[in-house]
């Protein structure tokens, strides 16, 4: 006699994670000021965030991250008030910069951290204007007294203290009180006057390359470069810019010259990073998927670069196209320009079913699938709380990627399809 099962008692549960699987959104970034805005006694500290564009712009684009920040508190005492008072807005930024560290720590990594220390890059180190490793922090750990203590690597630079640990989204953002604002070891506290606009006719800087003709022709044409050099916003810019011969080996079906003047812009911006980055910085990106002025525009986890070192070679991964960079045209802080192989071209315009054919040989890198970046739900032990176990490496969890609106349709139709398959075989049982 078969056994029969109600269906009642499993239909709610299929439903639930049917539901689960087709309408929980990615998250694509992180919104600092959001996320804080539950503490009262880290509001200064977030209104400082806010008040630098460029900061904010940047931590948007960020995911993987530990914050460190100062509760009121300690941040209007007279030494940090006397620091935040002194710097110039582009210093500001770049100290604040100085206190996001680019790895994600759980309570249970902070519990593991040895007494001798790790170096840990920050935000700051990105932007280039760092001398040597100063971008970076140290941490170290008491083994006595589980004190954590976070300081600039040279050793005469004074310690700050881990206060708490506020909050946890696992792999993605962990915020630390820390008792004092940290200062990276040579950084100029009397410094009053905004850093200089570019100053730089990038068009002219293309031109007197000689092999990039055809991209300043573009650039002219489409106007936005007066949006780059006006774009510095703090933090510098990047431009990947092709050489003429990578226009001329574009393959048949790719027209530029037929897309709208939006998207031919956008494409324009796909090649730039907002942030500045001198060869060395690109070769050791902490981050490999870089977002870039287009993501700017369009919104988180689009038209972002993968950015790696391939064969000795810096090598850009658009998703459908894999270019080198080939020279350097141009490095001035805050401004670098670099010379690729390739035209960028953007699988969110090229997509998938358009896929872009390679020459003989040339390569073409297919679209990888990206890792499941969602936010975990809220956790936040404190330091000797329960561990967080890892699902997978926090370094494979840095950077979103968007998959394209056709990925999530077939993802989400092939949840459907399992759901109602087990629903027909429940059935069958009754």
């Amino acid at each position: 006699m078969a056994l029969k099962l109600p269906i009642s008692h499993f239909t709610p549960t299929i439903v639930t994670y049917l539901l689960i699987f087709t309408t929980t959104p990615h998250i694509l970034a992180l919104n600092i000021t959001d996320i804080l805005s539950p503490y009262p006694n880290l509001s200064e500290f977030s209104a400082l965030l806010s008040s630098t564009n460029a900061v904010a712009a940047d931590l948007s684009h960020r995911i993987s991250i530990t914050l460190l920040a100062v509760p009121n508190s300690y941040l209007t005492s007279s030494t940090s008030a006397d620091i935040t008072r002194r710097l110039s807005p582009s210093s500001l930024a770049d100290l604040l910069r100085y206190h996001v560290l680019l790895q994600y720590f759980s309570a249970s990594d902070l519990r593991q951290i040895p007494s001798s220390g790790i170096l840990v890059t920050t935000l700051f180190q990105t932007t280039g204007r760092a001398t040597s490793n100063l971008g970076s922090v140290n941490i170290s750990r008491n083994p006595t007294t589980s004190t954590i203590s976070i300081s600039s690597p040279v050793s005469y630079s004074p310690n700050v203290t881990v206060l708490s640990l506020i909050k946890t989204l696992p792999y993605n953002i962990t915020i630390l009180s820390v008792n004092s604002l940290l200062v990276p070891a040579g950084f100029d506290l009397m410094a009053s006057e905004s850093r200089p606009p570019l100053g730089i006719n990038i068009t002219k800087a293309l031109i007197d390359g000689h092999n990039f003709n055809v991209a300043a022709s573009m650039l002219a044409a489409s106007g936005v470069v007066e949006d780059f050099e006006a774009d510095e916003g703090g933090a510098g810019i990047t431009l990947f810019v092709p050489t003429d011969i990578a226009f001329s080996d574009l393959p048949n079906n790719v027209k530029l010259q037929s897309l709208t003047a939006d998207k031919k812009a956008v494409v324009l911006k796909f090649h730039v990073l907002h942030s500045y980055y001198p060869l060395g910085s690109l070769e050791s990106i902490v981050n490999p998927v870089q977002p870039t002025l287009a993501t700017e525009e369009t919104g988180a986890g689009r038209f972002t670069l993968n950015i790696s070192r391939v064969n000795g070679s810096v090598a850009i991964d658009t998703g459908i196209v894999q270019a080198a960079v080939t020279q350097t045209v141009f490095d001035q802080n805050p401004l670098a320009i670099f010379g690729v192989s390739r035209v960028l071209l953007p699988r969110e315009i090229f997509g998938k079913e358009s896929t872009v054919p390679s020459k003989p040989g040339t390569a073409v890198m297919g679209s990888a699938q990206p890792p499941d970046n969602s936010l975990s739900p809220e956790n936040s032990p404190g330091l000797d709380g329960p561990s967080s176990h890892l699902t997978s490496p926090p370094d494979l969890r840095q950077d979103i990627t968007s998959s394209g609106d056709d990925d999530i349709f077939n993802f989400k139709r092939s949840c459907g399809i399992v759901a109602l398959f087990c629903i027909a075989s429940l059935y069958v049982l009754v």
